[in-house]
């Protein structure tokens, strides 16, 4: 009976009326069904019978429906605690972290085993209806980089040097004095090709140009760097297209939110790179499947889908990269940051990938990705990268300081930089040719990878010198550069470079020229949703600005006894004015704690930005939302515990017209000291410029200095103090209220007391002008905020430590003029860094007083060091 059913399915599914490859497909599955089931129980028969027709109908179920809806179902296949396995009809776009946890399981149950099946099972798909997959080719020819450094100890961070190099570059910018810096060539006339499908190795020694030429194809080199020759990405240059998003530049600098735990980080990323064309490819795909009566393996078809949903919180991408970075075991732990325990050093080193990997790039620029990690890390990170490059047709350039061997037999080109120029570039399997053919040799038992970073060293090289017969001299690097010219495969790198890439051969797809990856909506509730994250992890700080200001409040009733406040009279008033004045500070000083906050994240911000995650309105906009609730409650403590506390002026209108005044003020302080932050962007500068501007507000505010005792040339600093508008609404609301309107005491002065106080230290007296304050209270808020959004779009970050040149001592100069080397031509242009420059200051002859050292000697015995184990069960002892 069994072997009668399987029979007719194959029957059945020989005499469809689908497609030659439809038919094909199945009567494989039919006839291994029938091998498998010729000797089976014919129970287990007839349960993979009626799983296979309930999987039929499953399909046949959502093959009915509309592309958009079919591009949402998916069937999954789920084994129960019975053992039974039932198929199951799924929302991609609603799966929960058990449906993805299971998906995953299905696809990647031991990753170093199963992730090229995978990525096999991805293509075969594309390959079995003709989608070609897009490939990227990159070129650079004739790509040149100088830029200027300081030199000897003008390039010292101290306090001096930073005045002394920002008046020089004012000055430089208007021409009136030459700058005082040497010019330094980074990259010298390098031209070559990052092929797609080929795993490319970038080596080279320390300072040698390898992130200056990754920040080149990546079109991310900074505005001081002067660049000549031109980059080309399938022909096409960086100004035809978005560089930033058709490539991903994961760089050394491991800067992330402390706060997020490492799947929202990453979720946050695929959330906003967006998922490219996936839509598009698996609509096509979806289409000619339908067509050829083709039905998908569904675990793939499930996740093709899933990850093909712009927009989604989570990513079923995400745990893919969690799985393949070995991020899963701590996929829910706090990065960390300084002032709070994360995860370790290497695998935040390897969140910096995975945060690049999740968005669809098509080309990986992985600027030192081994720092922190262990060998047998970056083995499996490369063999990954590896498995990608050869299956999906990416385009991957990854810089490694110093691989293992086992790393560097993964990589298929190699390309060997030193002094700014490339030695090499081709094959790794002709690169030892190469060599030998410039006369080295690497011994039998060196690491290839050593030897290549060695081999152009002046104190290295000797060693590997093997023509025996012939004498050894020094080989420049320039010579390897001239030698590497005439070489076959230097002849074809530059046969083929003088050959234009033909534009019409690339994918409409490779390219990117959308400038982000969702919609403008969508960014903004990414934005939102992660600030608002941010806010409540770091609650603390929250809490405690409340905790502040209402234990200033406190402090403020009882200074300002309600019983010692007498309303109505001269004296009276003064006291009044002492309240008002210690109220207004205590509200704007609470605002002070925005700057520090600001400046903590502004470094991912920057990075974030510069890789078109979101533009900067998207990142501003949600901390200004959000920050109006709590400053309407830090403003209605105060008011609350302090307005009928001290005694102020005993009507419900004036109580909320308070009230009005400080939340103006306060939303006013918080959106000035984020303008500062953003504006001074690191921690000195932006304390030294809010400490300033507070000086500044508050002695032109109205109330230290009174308006009619300001200089008429100062004046115009009272009007733009934003204190001043606040101070004239709350001394305005309290001195024109009715108890106020007793008779001045002096005769000939035909006003009020509340006027007269008010006209003494030269306050609007008109009570109209109270609103006119408020809404230029709301007015300077809205104002602050677009400066602090402008600054976010326009600056930079501030430009890290650079690279510095020894300069030569009087006598050397000497001898080198004497040598008839004139100018700078004969100073020798080693780039050294601060830690450089002060040894040879150490080395050099002393001068003056030497101040006694006396020397200490540190000894240590019988240090352990333990780690607490987990106890082990019993049980799983006989596991």
């Amino acid at each position: 009976m069994a072997t009668a059913l399987a029979g007719d399915d194959l029957a059945r599914s020989l005499s469809s009326p689908r497609s030659f490859a439809s038919n094909s497909h199945r009567s494989w599955v039919a006839a291994a069904s029938f091998r498998e089931a010729w000797n089976a129980p014919s129970g287990v028969f007839n349960r993979s019978e009626r799983e296979d027709d309930e999987e039929e109908l499953r399909w046949a179920a959502i093959e009915r429906l509309p592309t958009y809806d079919r591009l949402r179902k998916g069937v999954v296949r789920q084994v129960l605690d019975n053992g039974k396995v039932v198929h199951g009809e799924i929302d991609v776009t609603n799966l929960g972290m058990q449906d993805k946890k299971q998906l995953m399981e299905s696809i990647l149950k031991v990753v170093e085993e199963d992730n090229e099946k995978f990525l096999r099972r991805l293509r075969d798909r594309t390959d079995r209806v003709g989608i070609e997959v897009p490939k990227i080719e990159v070129r650079y020819e004739h790509l040149s980089v100088e830029g200027d450094v300081h030199v000897g100890s003008r390039a010292l961070p101290s306090l001096i040097n930073f005045f002394m190099n920002a008046i020089e570059s004012v000055l430089g910018f208007v021409h009136l004095i030459p700058h005082n810096k040497r010019k330094i060539q980074i990259l010298n006339d390098v031209s070559g090709v990052v092929r797609p499908s080929r795993m490319t190795l970038l080596l080279g020694p320390p300072a040698s140009g390898k992130t200056t030429l990754m920040l080149a194809l990546a079109g991310k080199l900074g505005d001081d760097l002067r660049t000549s020759g031109k980059v080309t990405y399938c022909g096409h240059e960086l100004t035809e297209f978005v560089p930033q998003r058709t490539c991903a530049y994961i760089s050394q600098h491991d800067l992330h939110y402390g706060e997020m735990t490492v799947r929202e980080t990453l979720d946050f990323s695929g959330r906003c790179l967006g998922v490219g064309t996936r839509y598009e490819l698996l609509a096509e795909l979806s289409r000619r499947e339908k067509e050829a009566g083709i039905k998908p393996d569904p675990e793939i078809d499930a996740f093709m889908k899933a990850t093909a949903v712009a927009g989604q919180e989570t990513s079923l991408v995400t745990d893919y990269v969690l799985k393949i970075l070995g991020l899963d075991i701590c996929a829910d732990t706090m990065v960390g940051d300084d002032m709070r325990r994360g995860i370790s050093g290497g695998q935040k080193k390897r969140v910096t990938t995975g945060e690049m990997l999740v968005g669809p790039a098509k080309v990986l620029l992985m600027d030192e990705i081994s720092t922190g990690l262990d060998s047998s890390t970056t083995f499996q990170i490369c063999k990954f990268m590896k498995q990608m490059v050869h299956v999906m047709d990416v385009t991957i350039a990854i810089s490694l300081l110093q691989p293992a061997p086992e790393t560097y037999n993964l990589f298929d080109d190699i390309i060997l930089l030193s002094e700014g120029q490339v030695v090499y570039q081709g094959p790794r399997e002709n690169v030892l040719e190469f060599f030998e053919y410039m006369g080295f040799k690497c011994p039998d038992r060196k690491g290839v990878a050593d030897f290549l970073q060695e081999v152009t060293s002046k104190k290295d090289q000797e060693q590997y010198w093997f023509k025996k017969n012939q004498p050894y001299r020094y080989v420049s690097v320039s010579d390897f550069g001239q030698g590497f010219s005439s070489f076959h495969k230097g002849q074809q790198i530059s046969s083929e470079l003088r050959v234009p890439y033909d534009k019409s051969k690339a994918h409409p797809a490779a390219l990117v020229t959308e400038k982000y990856g969702i919609s403008n909506w969508e960014l903004f509730k990414a934005c939102f949703a992660r600030e608002w994250l941010l806010m409540k992890r770091s609650g603390f700080v929250f809490i405690f600005k409340i905790v502040q200001i209402t234990i200033m409040s406190i402090i403020a009733f009882t200074v300002f006894l309600r019983t010692e406040m007498k309303a109505g009279t001269a004296e009276g008033g003064q006291k009044f004015y002492g309240a008002l004045f210690f109220s207004l500070i205590n509200v704007m000083f609470n605002g002070f704690a925005e700057l520090p906050m600001t400046l903590m994240r502004l470094p991912v911000f920057f990075k974030q930005r510069d890789h078109m995650f979101y533009p900067a309105w998207a990142f501003g906009l949600p901390i200004w939302l959000l920050r109006i609730p709590l400053s309407f409650v830090e403003s209605a403590i105060w008011i609350v515990m302090t307005y009928y506390t001290i005694g102020f002026a005993p009507s419900a209108s004036r109580f909320f017209r308070q009230f009005i005044a400080f939340f103006g003020v306060h939303q006013m302080a918080l959106s000035l000291f984020r303008f500062i932050a953003a504006l001074g962007r690191v921690e000195v500068i932006a304390n030294t410029l809010g400490t300033f501007t507070l000086l500044l507000v508050f002695v032109l505010g109205g109330f230290i200095v009174a308006k009619d005792d300001i200089q008429p040339w100062m004046i115009w600093g009272y009007y733009i103090s934003p204190m001043m508008y606040g101070q004239n609404a709350i001394v305005m609301n309290e001195f024109l209220d009715k108890r106020w309107d007793t008779p001045y005491p002096v005769l000939s002065i035909n006003a009020t007391t509340g006027e007269m106080l008010l006209k003494a230290r030269g306050f609007f007296t008109e009570d109209y002008l109270f609103w006119v304050c408020v809404g230029a209270l709301f007015g300077f808020s809205i104002l602050f905020n677009i400066l602090f959004i402008a600054a976010l779009t326009f600056l930079n970050p501030m430009g890290d430590s650079k690279s510095t040149v020894v300069e030569e001592n009087g006598d050397k100069k000497k001898k080198k003029r004497a040598s008839g080397q004139h100018g700078t031509e004969g100073i020798d242009m080693a780039v050294k860094s601060s830690s450089e420059i002060v040894g040879a200051a150490e080395r050099a002859p002393k001068k003056g007083m030497v101040l006694p050292f006396q020397q200490l000697s540190l000894t240590f015995n019988h240090v352990n060091y333990y780690v607490d184990m987990p106890a082990v069960s019993s049980s799983s002892l006989y596991i």
